[in-house]
């Protein structure tokens, strides 16, 4: 059917006129944000439909394959029985930064009954503009840009050739690029007689290097000449591009302005948020430059705020330790290396609030446990491209447990970095349902993980690795901020300012909070903004240059610094006197997994040792997540030593003995 008028319809349910002409930003009748949600048609069928067609009284044809759901706020149709076709979509949601997602099917009933797969999420701006290919973009990058787009395809490798759908990145056109971020446009699967290889990317690269960059060019060159004409491991060319990648970013200049709050919001009665830094931080502490954390408790008053703040002074001084121990080294840390140590940080401060939560005899929904957001900027010392000395190789570490959220936001736009851990997200990952109607149920946005509910070995960590290679803000908020997408919807009004300097960070942080109280006051709100400017012409007013030299190395006074953490644990500031009593325990035995609490579905991760220090790394993991040991050990001495007793001899050695 030729559409003759263009209309949306509003999504508030309750709305007495929800048609709207199709570009309006708000609903005439009640206000509500429109959503001009754009999609992908896959297939040959959608390719030959004109646009200006309207499919199944609902989607507009804008474009070629481009369509624009005008009834956003309904459930697109899904099959009971999942076809084959979406499954690896579901199975790679985690990948969503650079994949699309299946949101439904449609069918051309006029012309043919075949159900068209539809993708969200697809390289599309706004506008129902498809964004560029990367040889589009090519000659425009920067040489930082240019390593980066190719290092992104490598990690994209394994994942997809494991599911038979390397293919995917061998299609030039499939690649898109939005700023810094690889897109696909959709999933190519591998026919069965072809045996893709490195040799085949290598190939497909061999175009793009030749016009790289000059000072990358080389390198980029040998690079794929090892994949053309060798048969080289994976590791060896990931390594050889990571280096590559840190030379390149480590030309630009790196200065950064942060500030962060928490706020209790009009309608609770107690703050269990907390979040690094506050409003009471310290300006000259050097953490402050490279850590950002955002975490929401949850238990209530009687140990929600106790949980989210033990979570933040235990990362902080786990991290502490870990840039230390960074700055002392002479060569660069694998990312790899550097996700294990994070992810072990993290399951130190899981086992810590569920050892609380166990002395306590917590079960059930009284146990305590907090979501947690953090970036780590990593200041690493590295050649450059050009041969000079640089401290810092523009590295962001990036982990997040339960449903607060990270953003990253330039002037063109604002990209969802993590991924919740709730029930919707759970049957989407377990091929069980398509996200759009996952959300439609009862249980949703439920948590499927918090730190502190079980036992370290129950959590599914993902540590991601971002390089810092544009003026950009990132955003650490709890859900009293991120729900109902007021982030998505409102983030030009509050970010934009920043970039053109016409606001400062502190109040933009007000501003989201003043925003969140408006239009989510139930909760609790916490915001951590950092404005990163890489730009060296572009000199913003309220953003003040800092030190080149990150982080020294004044924690060789290491008892003094432990004690001054300790007494930050000791100390708090704001907690009630229930919660007070909790962080005055001693435990006295290791946390066992309660039995109240149900199993969840998530398949547990196959790790043969207990902790990421168990696995054969070497000075890192063994020096600073024995630190980590230590905020813990601190703690709860007995419960340590029990835990210490079940490890190998080996890391019985680094386990304290006495207090």
């Amino acid at each position: 059917m030729i559409s003759t008028q263009l209309i949306i319809f509003c999504i508030n349910p309750r709305c007495n006129s929800p048609i709207n002409p199709m570009g309006d930003s708000v609903c005439a009748s009640c206000q509500t944000p429109l959503v001009h949600r754009y999609l992908w048609a896959t297939g040959l069928l959608s390719a030959q439909i004109p646009p200006g067609t309207k499919v199944a009284d609902r989607y507009e044809v804008i474009k070629q394959q481009i369509w624009l759901d005008t009834q956003p706020g309904l459930p697109p149709d899904v099959p009971e029985e999942l076809p084959t076709e979406v499954i690896p979509y579901l199975q790679l949601y985690q990948e969503r930064l650079h994949l699309p997602q299946a949101y439904g099917f449609a069918s051309n009933l006029e012309e043919d009954k075949t159900d068209i797969l539809l993708l969200e999420n697809a390289p599309i701006d706004k506008t129902g503009n498809i964004y560029p290919t990367i040889v589009e973009a090519w000659h425009e990058a920067t040489a930082a840009r240019q390593v980066y787009w190719l290092w992104q395809i490598l990690q994209l490798w394994t994942p997809l050739a494991d599911l038979g759908f390397s293919r995917s990145l061998l299609v030039a056109d499939n690649l898109r690029v939005e700023g810094w971020c690889v897109r696909l446009l959709e999933l190519h699967q591998t026919p069965d007689n072809e045996q893709l290889s490195l040799q085949n990317l290598g190939e497909c690269w061999q175009f793009w290097v030749t016009s790289a960059k000059t000072s990358v060019a080389k390198g980029l060159q040998n690079i794929v000449q090892q994949m053309c004409e060798t048969e080289i491991e994976l590791e060896a060319i990931n390594i050889q591009l990571n280096n590559l990648l840190l030379a390149a970013a480590a030309e630009l200049p790196l200065v950064l302005k942060v500030a962060g709050s928490t706020d209790i919001g009009p309608m609770m009665a107690q703050n269990e948020d907390a979040c690094y830094p506050n409003s009471l931080s310290d300006l000259d502490e050097p953490l402050l430059r490279h850590l950002s954390i955002v975490c929401d408790g949850i238990g209530g008053h009687e140990g929600g705020e106790v949980a989210s703040q033990l979570a933040v002074q235990s990362v902080k001084l786990q991290i502490r330790a870990l840039l230390a121990e960074v700055t002392e080294q002479t060569v660069l840390f694998p990312p790899e290396l550097l996700q294990e140590q994070l992810e072990a940080s993290l399951r130190v401060v899981n086992n810590l609030i569920c050892a609380r939560n166990n002395e306590q005899k917590r079960q059930g929904k009284e146990r305590m446990a907090t979501t947690i957001v953090m970036a780590l900027q990593v200041p690493q010392r590295v050649q450059t491209s050009t041969g000079w000395q640089s401290n810092n190789t523009h590295e962001l570490y990036l982990a997040n447990v339960g449903d607060s959220r990270a953003y990253w936001i330039t002037r063109n736009y604002c990209q969802l970095l993590t991924v919740d851990d709730d029930v919707a997200t759970r049957e989407v990952r377990l091929a069980k349902s398509l996200y759009r109607k996952a959300l439609f149920r009862p249980d949703a946005s439920a948590l499927t993980q918090a730190l502190g509910t079980r036992d370290s070995e129950s959590l599914r960590l993902k540590v991601q690795r971002f390089i810092l290679e544009e003026d950009g803000i990132l955003l650490l908020c709890s859900d009293g901020l991120s729900d109902r997408n007021w982030v998505e919807q409102s983030w030009q009004d509050y970010a934009i300012p920043v970039l053109t300097g016409q606001m400062t960070v502190e109040d933009a942080v007000c501003n989201w909070i003043n925003l969140a109280n408006e239009k989510n006051g139930h909760d609790n709100t916490s915001v951590v903004l950092t404005y990163y400017r890489v730009s060296p012409e572009y000199l913003v007013p309220v953003t003040l240059a800092l030190p080149e030299e990150i982080i020294e190395a004044e924690i060789q006074e290491e008892e003094l610094e432990e004690l001054e953490e300790l007494k930050e644990l000791e100390e708090p500031t704001s907690f009630t006197e229930s919660s007070q009593i909790l962080l005055d325990l001693d435990l006295s035995e290791e946390p066992p997994l309660s039995p109240e609490i149900p199993p969840t579905l998530i398949t547990k991760p196959k790790r043969g040792k207990r902790l990421v220090m168990l696995g054969g790394v070497l000075a890192l993991l063994v020096g600073s997540t024995s630190l980590g040991f230590f905020a813990w050990w601190q703690i709860n001495p007995q419960g340590f030593q029990q835990m210490c007793r079940q490890l190998s001899q080996k890391v019985q050695s680094v386990c304290p003995t006495g207090k």
